[in-house]
């Protein structure tokens, strides 16, 4: 039980996992047309023997799991939902609880917590094996002595983009087809909490905002034309990040990662038919996606997007955030000539906080944090109220 809220879990089976890496041959249901990868799988780059390289398609956890729902005690339909999407190289709730029971209390909506794939209750749980990853960073460290931030933490998604940076790709692309995915099985009456008629918004946090905002921005069907979207702490251009972190990844999974979506993409478009399909062949999402790698290139489509939806955004940043700064966010959402009426507020604290942790635990200043997080919070359900 949070307070005047309730936590439940409910099941999802993935129906879009069959995009993921590890086969040769896959179709495209939307266009019904048959695609190759011809880019191999497992490669030698930062990986050490086959550790935590399972072929994606085949991850269990990651097709069939349970999400929750923070809910007003008592309720039998809900008719009002948040989406709640969380930050990258996430394991547990435990941080977002507090943050969707104050948007449940705030807006009287139920808030679902939805994982993104291969991240909190998605992911094997050998990634979470602190004692596996310690052992797995010490060795990587060895194979590369200038490394930086490697840790137990970041250990598993780093050395897994490492190895294949399209993962970030696919694995973004399956857990956009999963919203849609429960939005129609909502509307088609098959869940058991939420009412077919129902609207909703999106709360993000981190990179959580690159799906909200493709979902948001591509429309899919017309389903997002009245969704609001809150970024907090989020909101740049994917080069415009610096999520090298103890938390988030490590020095070369970055590099990596970056020369394969900032410097050479145009070239990866070229050889990989698969990928090409999907951000250049008539997917929407993948076009959105594209324009929100590179803060020069696409520019014009990806502004003139954000301005047609400029009164349903809304973006929360952090003074001292040093993984996605303030100004950052102004020039991706407000545009290059600040001519998008997009609100972007900072708010600074006066204590010490980070980008992966706005609202730390058992450091002493526990009302002080609080008072922090209502605030927040307030201005956020003040957003979805208007």
């Amino acid at each position: 039980m949070l307070g005047e809220t309730e936590l439940k879990a409910y099941n999802f089976e993935s129906l879009s996992y069959s995009t993921l890496p590890g086969e040769v041959n896959y179709h495209c249901v939307a266009h019904k047309v048959d695609l190759k990868c011809n880019q191999p799988f497992y490669t030698e780059v930062g990986t050490i023997e086959d550790n935590i390289h399972i072929r994606d398609i085949f991850v269990e956890e990651n097709r069939r799991f349970e999400y929750q729902i923070v809910q007003p005690r008592g309720s039998k339909k809900s008719g009002k939902v948040v989406f709640l999407f969380h930050g990258f190289n996430e394991k547990d709730w435990d941080k977002y609880l507090p943050w969707a029971n104050a948007i449940c209390l705030g807006t009287g909506s139920s808030v679902i917590l939805f994982p993104i794939a291969f991240h909190m209750q998605r992911a094997p749980k050998y990634w979470s094996s602190k004692r596996e990853m310690y052992l797995l960073s010490e060795r990587r460290k060895e194979r590369y002595p200038n490394i930086v931030h490697s840790t137990l933490s970041n250990v598993a998604i780093s050395m897994r983009l490492h190895s294949m940076p399209q993962r970030f790709i696919w694995s973004g692309l399956q857990t956009y087809y999963d919203v849609i995915q429960l939005i129609e099985e909502c509307r088609d009456g098959k869940h058991p909490f939420i009412a077919s008629d129902f609207e909703y918004d999106i709360f993000a946090y981190s990179i959580g905002g690159f799906l909200a905002q493709i979902l948001k921005l591509a429309n899919y069907k017309n389903y997002f034309s009245r969704t609001k979207v809150c970024l907090f702490c989020s909101g740049a251009t994917f080069n415009r990040l610096s999520p090298v972190s103890k938390f988030i990844l490590d020095s070369e999974a970055n590099v990596a990662l970056y020369s394969f979506l900032i410097e050479h993409f145009d070239k990866v478009l070229q050889k990989d038919p698969l990928i090409n399909h999907y951000i250049q062949e008539d997917h929407l999402e993948g076009k959105v996606f594209h324009s929100m790698l590179d803060y020069q290139k696409m520019r014009n489509f990806r502004e003139e997007l954000l301005k047609k939806y400029e009164n349903q955004i809304y973006a929360v940043t952090l003074k001292k955030d040093a993984v996605i700064p303030t100004y950052e966010v102004i020039n991706a959402l407000r545009g290059a000539y600040r001519d998008i009426n997009i609100r972007v507020e900072e708010i600074d604290f006066d204590r010490d906080y980070t980008h992966e942790n706005p609202f730390p635990v058992n450091n002493g200043l526990a009302e002080k944090i609080q008072w922090d997080l209502v605030m927040v919070f307030d201005r956020i359900c003040h957003f979805y109220n208007e």
